[in-house]
């Protein structure tokens, strides 16, 4: 439900699974559009050796309606994808529940709304979750399930399971929290990336040499636990290393800066201009999508770690 640049991906990696998906959006040609995007990004995925069958095999699963109802009858699963603003979910939600089975789960693509804040009083609320992807999510496949303090268990792990036979990697929140997990992460790395550059520490250049050609090169294959469990004899041996350093450190990134209309944002605008002008974004855009589709590629032949 929703036919921007996440919907169409997940009416790309649902079908590749091979599901029947009916793409809904209110504006008609909006959906036409859509279509041909998902073609021509599932060319792409093909020529990637991402895609196991034939693009037209895989196409022919995907469809349009401009009903809501008629777009949601008999589905298991309902991929909410409007914009991300609380008035447009709740709306969205409370229309979907006056036309869903019992039995449809419905997962909003929110990547920071609590479900709670959308679903509250709904006749279906047990049904309802998060199912957050990360852009674009045929290339990255972790997604955030955030369940609300109401929903069904079950709902919960056929979503989960669900998402595994899509070829994600899914993880579960215990509760809501603001942000959930991954943009938890990457604002307090955003943060500091902009506290260094606005205190004089650091060039925007160099922050970003220091995560692409630092932090992120481990940081593709293993998170921040396993870094550091590696990087000495477990990780109680790390914490007596150098934990009381880490947590002097962390007492100085305390103070939040002010992002919107700063004169950090205008000078961090014109560092990016340098390197990509304004009128290539969208060459660059294609750069990164290809470079993660062969990081996508290399993952899947590599080797995996058994102990």
């Amino acid at each position: 439900v929703g036919s921007g640049i996440i919907g169409r991906c997940w009416a790309m990696l649902f079908a590749r699974a091979g599901y029947a998906v009916v793409i809904h959006d209110i504006q008609e040609a909006q959906m036409a559009t859509a279509l041909a995007s998902v073609k021509t990004q599932l060319e792409g995925l093909h020529a990637s050796g991402l895609l196991p069958e034939p693009v037209d095999t895989v196409f022919a699963r995907i469809s349009s309606d401009g009903s809501l109802a008629s777009a949601v009858k008999g589905a298991v699963h309902v991929q909410e994808c409007v914009p991300e603003k609380l008035s447009i979910k709740i709306d969205m939600f409370q229309a979907l529940d006056a036309v869903v089975d019992d039995g449809t789960v419905l997962a909003s693509s929110s990547s920071c709304i609590p479900p709670s804040q959308f679903t509250d009083g709904l006749k279906h609320k047990s049904q309802c979750l998060v199912a957050h992807p990360i852009n674009p999510p045929h290339y990255t496949p972790l997604v955030e399930i955030v369940p609300a303090p109401w929903t069904d268990a079950d709902v919960l792990a056929r979503t989960v399971a669900l998402m595994k036979q899509l070829g994600q990697a899914p993880i579960t929140l215990k509760k809501e929290v603001n942000g959930f997990v991954l943009n938890r992460l990457q604002y307090a790395v955003i943060m500091e990336a902009w506290r260094l550059v606005e205190d004089g520490v650091c060039s925007p250049e160099d922050v970003d040499t220091a995560v692409s050609q630092g932090l992120g090169l481990r940081y593709s294959f293993m998170g921040p636990f396993e870094t550091i469990d590696l990087n000495a004899d477990g990780i109680v041996d790390y914490c007596e290393r150098y934990g009381e350093n880490i947590t002097a450190v962390c007492k100085e990134q305390a103070d939040a800066r002010q992002m919107k209309g700063s004169q950090t944002a205008a000078l961090l605008e014109a560092a990016q201009r340098v390197h990509v002008p304004k009128e290539l974004l969208a060459e660059r855009r294609k750069w990164r999508d290809e470079r993660l589709a062969a990081l996508a590629v290399h993952r899947a032949a590599a080797p995996k770690w058994e102990s």
